[in-house]
């Protein structure tokens, strides 16, 4: 039976593995200073350093009792995710393209490594949806952003 904070950073750690030379980050970060939280989100890659990260966030939880001892626990998760909007390099392609990639890899660990049950809601939605996507201004900069939803699914 896996905690909450494992199965978090279990998604983090499946988004990073996409591309390491994006910032990744197990809980929404915050700061007073516009410019460290730029730095916070700037991805990794020396050659084009621009702001590219995501956090994790859980948003709910309902446990329904199963038999003796025994809890089904579905976690909803929300991934928020922002690219610095470039049209010249253009970005909404490229960070679509990183939606969908993240999309393909949980679908294709639907237990996240045999952590979880499953990644499969009670309204029957499986694996990663995308709830939204638009332009937004994150800590001073124009970007792209979308808030993608998983809920996860394990016995206790």
């Amino acid at each position: 039976m896996p905690t909450h904070r494992e199965i978090r950073a279990k998604i983090a750690e499946k988004i990073f593995a996409l591309d390491n030379a994006v910032a990744v980050h197990e809980y929404e970060r915050y700061t007073r200073n516009m410019s460290d939280l730029v730095a916070m989100y700037k991805s990794g890659d020396a050659d084009n350093p621009r702001l590219h990260g995501w956090y994790v966030r859980l948003v709910a939880t309902k446990e329904v009792f199963v038999n003796v001892s025994r809890w089904s626990i579905w976690h909803t998760w929300r991934m928020r995710g922002f690219m610095a909007l470039d049209d010249a390099d253009q970005t909404e392609l490229l960070f679509d393209d990183a939606i969908e990639a993240i999309r393909d890899d949980f679908r294709e660990d639907m237990d996240l490594g045999g952590l979880v049950a499953e990644c499969v809601a009670e309204n029957g939605e499986s694996g990663v949806q995308m709830i939204s996507s638009g332009p937004v201004m994150f800590a001073g900069v124009l970007c792209h952003s979308a808030e993608l939803g998983l809920t996860t699914q394990h016995l206790q």
